[in-house]
């Protein structure tokens, strides 16, 4: 098997691509968020792909949250128009993928639960979406993704394969979070049996994934948490081992965790795992 790349954010206070694209290799990752900027500054964008490139870190993201699914029309189509240049930049940059949720139809919460969010109306909406950004840019390289959600469309590696029939677009890729798809006491508890199911139907499509644990707090409600890799129920071995035995070179990205103590305490967790099941890392 191949090795893995590793990724996370980075505090370092430069706005120099080469420099960051060092810190990275400095906290032993192979894999970057894309650093912020303009689609309209040329100069600054072949500066990040010439930096990270030179360091060997790929750029594994750009995500772009905003609700595709917004009932107001017009910021429906501001949220769409943002995607969109969110998925050219990320084809400039050389990044594997623009990623965004499907959205919600919550009246509130961009990303909340909504019942109709499971329907053949969300479904559809979404394939359009999906095809219209892919078919604005028309991508060479960054395909644009869905986040899998636990309360939305695509829920399970086989909601998702049903997205990728109906997109039928070769800019569209996956993109797995599996603790995102961790909706229920069967899945916490067999969320190793759940992340290979994800790799193994999937995976010929995975262009990036993220990296996190949950915890379950006892409610009188199932309540996960996420809590920083290591100190949760996540069995990584084979998220590791589906990463690893992807044929494209798909990164592994933190996230959601508060300081850099965190991130490196859940980077050297993940690879502990990783030497004990012996994968190595870039």
């Amino acid at each position: 098997m191949k090795k893995i790349r590793l990724g996370g954010p980075i505090y370092l206070k430069s706005d120099d691509p080469r420099e960051q694209a060092r810190e990275h290799r400095r906290l032993g990752y192979a894999a970057a968020y894309c650093p912020k900027a303009d689609l309209k500054d040329k100069e600054r964008l072949r500066a990040i792909e010439r930096g990270y490139k030179a360091e060997n870190v790929v750029i594994a993201e750009v995500g772009v949250w905003v609700n595709l699914m917004e009932a107001d029309a017009a910021k429906r189509k501001e949220n769409l128009d943002r995607v969109t240049q969110g998925l050219a930049l990320a084809d400039e940059v050389g990044a594997r993928c623009c990623v965004d949720i499907c959205g919600s139809f919550h009246e509130k919460v961009w990303y909340g639960p909504h019942p109709k969010n499971f329907s053949a109306e969300f479904f559809d909406a979404a394939v359009e979406n999906a095809q219209k950004i892919i078919d604005a840019v028309k991508p060479k390289r960054a395909k644009f993704a869905y986040e899998m959600m636990g309360w939305a469309i695509p829920d399970s590696p086989g909601s998702y394969l049903k997205l990728l029939r109906a997109v039928d677009r070769a800019g569209f890729g996956v993109h797995i979070d599996v603790c995102n798809g961790v909706n229920s006491p069967d899945r916490f508890y067999g969320n190793a049996a759940f992340a290979d199911e994800c790799f193994r139907v999937l995976g010929q499509w995975v262009v990036s994934c993220h990296a996190k644990d949950l915890d379950w707090i006892p409610a009188m409600n199932v309540h996960f948490v996420e809590v920083i890799p290591g100190r949760g129920k996540m069995d990584y071995r084979p998220q590791l081992r589906g990463v690893a035995g992807l044929k494209q070179d798909a990164p592994l990205m933190l996230e959601h965790l508060k300081t850099a103590e965190e991130y490196a305490e859940g980077a050297a967790y993940i690879r502990k795992v990783g030497g004990e099941i012996g994968l190595g890392f870039v």
